[in-house]
């Protein structure tokens, strides 16, 4: 929230990275209206990019592209037993259009809203320096440029927020698989009873294995407590009732 109460009727601005989870952004403090992006999530954002380098030098490992491989020692040049099939999602991240690709679309797009040449051939096609095209020595220079541009984009970088979250996801991905993070599964535990403009809702609502937060992306209902839950059941079992009163 913002720290002045006699603006409370002010459509306040609010920070172009959006939440870290769930719908709802926060609104800029007075000090921030300069900025397009609160100091919390630039510095998030920052702390992001830097990992990305050491991310991508795990993730680029034998151990890691190969499904069952062991980490460390073992194995024998002379083996005749066929090669393990390399690990999809991890070759998603380190070939083609993986990290490299993505930090660079992001760095292409800083570029041309700064203004800067961007080198391509009479056909239009880019011109690539010799390390753009290794993603080995590409995505740390990408990390770089885009940690020494951060601070303008935050403040002057329209498209910004898009980036932001990007590049969390980008991130999330690659800590996900660096360390072995199984996705937990979602349930369906019923439909919303929340009201639309004197209807029920009636979306169907799933609730991840490892959270006890559930959320209506329509009518944007929410239940995060074990109180909240017991409320929740209790209006669909209500709901259920009416049903089955109007069917009778």
């Amino acid at each position: 929230m913002h720290d002045d109460p006699a603006l409370d009727d002010y459509n306040w601005p609010t920070c172009a990275a959006g939440p870290e989870t769930g719908p709802r952004s926060h609104q800029l403090w007075t000090d921030e209206l300069d900025r397009l992006v609160c100091r919390p999530c630039e510095d998030k954002t920052s702390a992001r990019i830097a990992e990305l380098p050491a991310l991508f030098r795990q993730l680029n490992t034998t151990a890691t592209l190969m499904r069952g491989a062991r980490r460390s020692g073992g194995g024998s040049s002379g083996s005749k037993t066929p090669p393990i099939p390399p690990r999809l999602e991890v070759l998603a991240l380190v070939g083609p259009g993986g990290v490299a690709a993505r930090l660079q679309a992001i760095e292409d797009s800083w570029r041309v809203a700064l203004g800067w040449v961007i080198q391509a051939r009479s056909d239009g096609q880019r011109v690539f320096a010799s390390w753009r095209t290794d993603p080995t020595r590409a995505v740390p220079e990408h990390a770089q440029f885009l940690l020494n541009n951060l601070p303008w984009a935050v403040e002057r970088y329209e498209s910004v927020g898009q980036d932001i979250d990007d590049l969390r996801r980008l991130h999330a991905e690659c800590t996900a698989i660096v360390n072995d993070e199984q996705k937990p599964g979602r349930v369906q535990i019923g439909v919303c009873p929340g009201q639309l403009e004197d209807a029920l809702c009636g979306q169907p609502l799933t609730a991840r294995a490892d959270s006890h937060r559930v959320h209506c992306s329509t009518c944007d209902s929410r239940w995060e407590t074990l109180g909240e839950w017991r409320e929740l059941r209790a209006a669909q079992e209500r709901v259920i009732a009416e049903a089955a009163g109007v069917a009778a």
